[in-house]
């Protein structure tokens, strides 16, 4: 429970990490924070409220703060920091304007000339990398594509020749169709692991090879359910073979074309040397089989 006495606080936006699932992975700093401001802008204020009562915070004034109201919500904000008063942003799991609500806010209020405050904690991404085993030193975080498939396909061409691990958010709605994208684009070899449900009850972290995915996932309608991390391991250093821009240019023509007419027209377009074009369609179309 939360019994210190309040602290005072600046003037200022506190952008507060919260829990992704576990309610106890909260920073006492965190609390602290929340138990002493005078506002909480709160992406959905029914689950901050459970959270401030789970830990004995209450009087607290919250404020929705979501992604159909954003700049208008900010403007409440910048009046309440122009009074005087503290703000605290929180959204519903994990740290604000990360793949969530708040970076409209915070470059509102940085306009405004006050101070913004970071009050770091949990999130999703970095929990699942330090789980996943995946041993790049690098990262690119991007959190969801979009929602088709011709788009996310075509997203994930420009990341496909990218060394560092690939961390996605997906949703289970589209976790199947998703991972056929990821397999169609990124080929069989390439490990995925899926890192569901997050310190909550049902979380499971499962790796794989890309070409393995889409039959875990079938095995059990569980694996299916729930918020997901995706982490795609980086592409192989070449050592030889194909400029990756030639390769990404035979790779889209093998989606519309057969593998010969796919072929002509990638030497037209590249100018690259046709039996080497020749050998890397044949290997592609197998690793998509």
């Amino acid at each position: 429970m939360h019994n210190k006495p309040k602290q005072n606080l600046e003037c200022a936006l506190y952008v507060v990490a919260t829990p992704i699932g576990n309610l106890s992975d909260i920073t006492l700093r965190a609390l602290e924070v929340l138990g002493a401001a005078d506002t909480i802008a709160a992406e959905d204020t029914r689950n901050t409220r459970h959270l401030l009562q789970h830990h004995g915070i209450s009087d607290v004034r919250l404020l929705a703060l979501h992604q159909h109201n954003e700049r208008g919500a900010a403007e409440k904000v910048i009046t309440l920091l122009q009074q005087g008063q503290n703000v605290a942003l929180v959204t519903d799991a994990g740290t604000p304007a990360v793949s969530d609500p708040g970076a409209v806010l915070v470059e509102a209020v940085r306009e405004a000339g006050f101070r913004v405050i970071p009050v770091p904690g949990a999130s999703a991404a970095v929990t699942a990398l330090s789980a996943s085993g995946l041993c790049s030193p690098h990262f690119l975080f991007y959190g969801f594509l979009p929602n088709k498939s011709a788009a996310r396909r075509t997203v994930l061409q420009a990341l496909a020749e990218h060394p560092y691990t690939l961390v996605f958010y997906e949703a289970p709605h589209r976790i199947l169709e998703c991972t056929e994208d990821l397999h169609a684009v990124f080929g069989a070899e390439r490990e995925i692991v899926f890192a569901r449900e997050i310190t909550k009850l049902f979380e499971s972290i499962h790796r794989c090879r890309l070409g393995e995915a889409m039959d875990w996932l079938n095995s059990d309608p569980n694996n299916q359910r729930g918020e997901f991390v995706l982490l795609i391991s980086g592409a192989p250093e070449r050592t030889e073979g194909l400029d990756a821009g030639i390769e990404r240019t035979l790779v889209l023509l093998l989606e519309e074309l057969p593998l010969k007419q796919a072929v002509q027209l990638a030497v037209k377009i590249t100018g690259a040397n046709k039996n080497e074009l020749y050998q890397r369609a044949l290997a592609l179309k197998a690793e998509a089989e």
